[in-house]
This record gives C-alpha cells, structure tokens and sequence, in this order.
C-alpha cells in the first residue's frame, strides 16, 4: 500500500508531535503510519484525512488500484 501521509502533513505544514495530538495517538503511531508499519483503523484513518485536508483514498489507497494518486 502506498501511503502518502508523509508526504500531505509536510505539505500542511504539520510536525508528527502536530499531527498526534489533534488526531488523539501518539507520535510513535504517526511515525508507524507514514513507515507503513501500521494500517490505522477506520475511525483513525478519517480523522487523519481530515486534519490534512484530503479523503482517506487518496492517503491508503493502493496506488495499482486506479485510485487517484496526486493529493
């Protein structure tokens, strides 16, 4: 799966400590997200979608799936 979480918080300016506290995990869930060591769940994935202005598809979609990939 490609993520492109990384890639959008940078763009928003957001450090990973940022990013942590307004989606309630730590910054060590962050960190394992954007390595993609962890697939968050639902519930986290919207909310991380949310503070970095963009759909939960476009940050955890697999990329061979058609989905669009610019963010």
């Amino acid at each position: 799966m490609d993520r492109r979480v990384a890639e959008r918080r940078l763009a928003t300016s957001l450090t990973q400590l940022q990013l942590a506290a307004l989606v309630g995990v730590s910054r060590q869930t962050i960190i394992s997200i954007e390595r993609g060591k962890f697939s968050p769940s639902v519930l986290l994935a919207i909310k991380i979608a949310r503070e970095l202005n963009t759909s939960v598809e476009l940050l955890f979609a697999p990329s061979d799936q058609g989905f669009p990939t610019t963010l």
